[in-house]
């Protein structure tokens, strides 16, 4: 049964490319990765860092939250006109009528690193060590609301790197079911030593700018990032500027191994099924597949299957990690933003790095950024999808789409 859709009024992205929605824009439309080899590891990676996060000072009635992770989302809370918005959305329901829904799959744990490098003779973390203001996923939530001055029911979900896929879908549940009126949706994640040499011990990090779907792709390249966005019904919008929706989701748990996507994409294709039922739209009616494209071997492999099983070998797929890295728990949001970016400009990013096309996939791999310039027409653009896949077969698809 078709979802009704949302409107997304309003939101805000940080990640490697730069701070602001215009910086990754430009950054999308000139080829420009913000992958950087690290030169602080004792093994060989490119990072997708942010810069100038450790000088970006939270609010002094909340320094008890202080730490990286939420110094991002402050930042990007900062970004875009976002904190007018909500002011306007708070005057217009309430404080207490707009819900908060993130993801993240670190929060604050390099506090809890750091509290662990500094342990005494005897053991014991030092006493300013704070895990439920910083590394508690319930940091995250509690920082964000009360910086922005919401009363109203929140949420954290961690299943990886779906984690702020999914917040869509809860959010949406959320207002369906009277819980709020509005909801804002977000992600934010950033690196930690636990996730890069975790990930490292895995051998899914790459030696070289992770490279989706290319022949000799070898791995990873870990990025961080934070998003923000408003989600409105359709009743409580009278105008805007903006015309982009929240159409469909799709969700699923394959179950199939812990670290490893089930080798044909079983769960992965379903939850894009999910997302064309719930959107009530057919596979010809979307124009590009955001892939959630790792740069792994086992990953793109599955993820070939269950596209090419959906949507056949015609419809332009790519993956926007090249320019970002994985932003893991924070991938959802970015993917989802740069989504809106697409529509709202209408242009179709390139799969960044890829060098030689691996032969065995048979997606529609596009090769170079298309632009009303160069194959695209006006508004040719229409509805999206944006795969979002984590660890355990933790699965979510979203559809976002021109309001029509």
């Amino acid at each position: 049964m078709p979802i009704s859709p949302l409107i997304i009024t309003a939101s805000s992205m940080i990640n490697a490319l730069g701070r602001g929605k215009n910086a990754t824009l430009a950054a999308l439309l000139n080829n420009h990765s913000g992958l950087q080899l690290s030169s602080n590891l004792d093994f060989s990676t490119w990072l997708g860092q942010v810069e100038g996060v450790n000088d970006y000072p939270l609010e002094d009635s909340l320094l008890t939250f202080n730490c990286r992770n939420n110094q991002l989302a402050k930042m990007t809370l900062d970004s875009d006109d976002f904190r007018d918005a909500i002011n306007k959305a708070k005057v217009k329901y309430g404080a207490d009528r707009i819900g908060v829904f993130l993801g993240s799959s670190t929060s604050g744990s390099e506090e809890t690193e750091k509290a662990y490098l500094q342990r005494n003779e005897q053991g014991e973390l030092p006493a300013d060590y704070d895990f439920m203001h910083t590394h508690n996923f319930t940091s995250l939530l509690d920082y964000t609301q009360q910086s922005l001055g919401l009363t109203g029911v929140g949420q954290v979900i961690s299943t990886a790197c779906s984690s702020s896929a999914k917040v869509f879908s809860a959010a949406h549940r959320h207002i369906e079911s009277g819980f709020c009126d509005a909801a804002i949706v977000g992600g934010v994640d950033t690196i930690t030593q636990v996730s890069l040499y975790g990930f490292h011990s895995l051998q899914l990090t790459s030696t070289e700018p992770c490279r989706p779907c290319d022949e000799n792709r070898d791995g990873i390249s870990i990025g961080e990032a934070a998003g923000f966005a408003l989600l409105e019904t359709t009743s409580n919008v009278t105008s805007s500027d903006l015309n982009i929706m929240l159409k469909g989701y799709g969700e699923s748990s394959d179950a199939y191994h812990m670290s490893s996507p089930h080798p044909e994409g079983r769960g992965a294709a379903d939850a894009m099924r999910k997302a064309l039922a719930n959107a009530d739209l057919s596979t010809d009616e979307i124009d590009y597949v955001n892939l959630h494209g790792t740069g792994t071997p086992a990953n793109d492999a599955a993820e070939d299957k269950a596209v090419t099983n959906i949507f056949g070998s015609q419809t332009p797929c790519s993956s926007t990690k090249g320019w970002t890295g994985h932003t893991l728990g924070a991938a959802g949001i970015t993917e989802a933003l740069i989504c809106m970016l697409i529509l709202e400009n209408q242009f179709l990013p390139a799969n960044l790095n890829l060098k030689a096309r691996d032969p065995a996939l048979h997606m529609n791999i596009l090769l170079e950024n298309l632009t009303q310039e160069n194959s695209i027409t006006e508004q040719s653009i229409k509805n999206v999808i944006t795969n979002s896949f984590g660890f355990g077969g933790s699965n979510c698809s979203l559809i976002l789409g021109l309001k029509q």
